[in-house]
């Protein structure tokens, strides 16, 4: 029988094959570059077909955040398209995965994938629908770092997403976030009529193609760079922190995702001891509305106050926060499975993308509308 393969070498794509043979593979995850990250994996198993098959991730204990595997479970797809979780093990520090694939090629990934094509549709369906995007900037290598602006009104409310690449659920949660805005819903054509919504859908866009999980491709972790962003190492945050100078901040909102906690959660800038009444009162406003419209929201667990230490205040959430007197929220979503998910539901980006959907309805109270 023919030795099994394994492909990574494509946008996004992370594993480096140490040995196969025509039932097992062994791999390590690749650390982000100039950086010590990793967890994130994507890649593509060839052959085995109709046999049992093992695939062994050996640095699992060596990666980022090791205490995220327990409990954990892959995301699989036949296509590349349409994706389910499949059991998991993880013993002696090396994550295992047994399948039988009934297809030539099987995907695995940590998340499901988003990429950079379905990005691209996202952008000509704002664009259609009368949306403006433009090129804030662009990368440390050069790529571009996009901004949608919907809507007319006196409130500027900025929306930034996947400042950690490896981070998807992030860019399916701005999706289901953006079409919203764009549809036809009363609540989203009314809050169109009273805020002006600058959404950066992929902020980290060097590390989604490289395959990281933090790293930008100068080796910075971008969430800790928005006190004073060096515009050679960190453009990404140097060119949306430029643009939100220009057009002002009342709200900004951090997508991001979460490895180690199995729930939905938000870390305000109310936690920030130098944060004013209005801003505290904004956050609570948020949650309190936010666990009204969407039924996988919770507040008992999220992160401790003293989250991030002296790097907080680098955090885009609260040096934004700080800089505008603005309200700041990061909000959090688990690569782990979902413990608030409904019943039968599993957590994957057609999740991701309805929570986006239900966190307008939050946004809007902040500002009481």
């Amino acid at each position: 029988m023919d030795q099994l393969r394994i492909e990574s070498e494509f946008e996004g794509g992370n594993a480096r094959l140490i040995a196969a043979t025509s039932a097992e593979a062994e791999l390590e995850i690749v650390a982000d570059k100039d950086a010590a990250w990793s967890q994130w994996f994507y890649f593509k198993l060839c052959g085995g077909k109709g046999r049992a098959v093992t695939i062994r991730i050996c640095n699992a204990r060596a990666t980022a955040y090791p205490e995220g595997w327990p409990g954990y479970r892959v995301l699989v797809s036949e296509d590349g398209e349409r994706w389910q979780r499949m059991e998991t093990d993880y013993v002696d520090g090396r994550l295992i995965l047994h399948c039988r694939p009934q297809a030539d090629a099987l995907w695995f990934a940590y998340f499901v994938p988003y990429p950079l094509a379905r990005l691209e549709a996202l952008l000509d369906q704002a664009r259609r629908a009368g949306a403006g995007v433009d090129i804030l900037g662009h990368s440390f290598e050069g790529r571009p770092v996009y901004g949608v602006t919907v809507g007319h009104g006196p409130v500027p409310v900025w929306i930034v997403a996947r400042q950690h690449a490896g981070e998807t659920m992030a860019s399916w949660w701005v999706e289901g976030f953006l079409r919203r805005l764009l549809s036809a819903d009363p609540l989203a054509a009314k809050l169109l009529r009273e805020m002006c919504f600058h959404i950066v859908p992929l902020a980290n866009i060097d590390g989604a193609v490289r395959g990281h999980l933090r790293g930008s491709a100068s080796g910075l972790d971008l969430n800790r760079q928005w006190d004073t962003p060096d515009p050679e190492r960190a453009p990404e945050v140097a060119a949306v922190l430029a643009a939100m100078r220009q057009k002002g901040c009342a709200a900004v909102f951090d997508i991001h995702g979460d490895e180690v906690i199995p729930h939905i959660f938000a870390d305000g800038c109310d936690m920030d001891p130098t944060a004013t009444p209005e801003q505290r009162v904004g956050v609570q406003r948020f949650k309190d509305a936010l666990l009204k419209s969407s039924p996988v929201f919770q507040v008992a667990v999220g992160y401790p106050a003293t989250y991030a230490g002296s790097g907080a205040q680098a955090m885009c959430a609260r040096a934004v926060a700080a800089h505008f007197n603005a309200v700041g929220i990061t909000l959090e979503m688990p690569f782990k499975d979902c413990e608030e998910c409904p019943p039968g539901a599993v957590w994957t980006g057609d999740l991701a993308r309805q929570f986006g959907h239900d966190c307008l309805p939050a946004i809007a109270a902040i500002f009481e509308l």
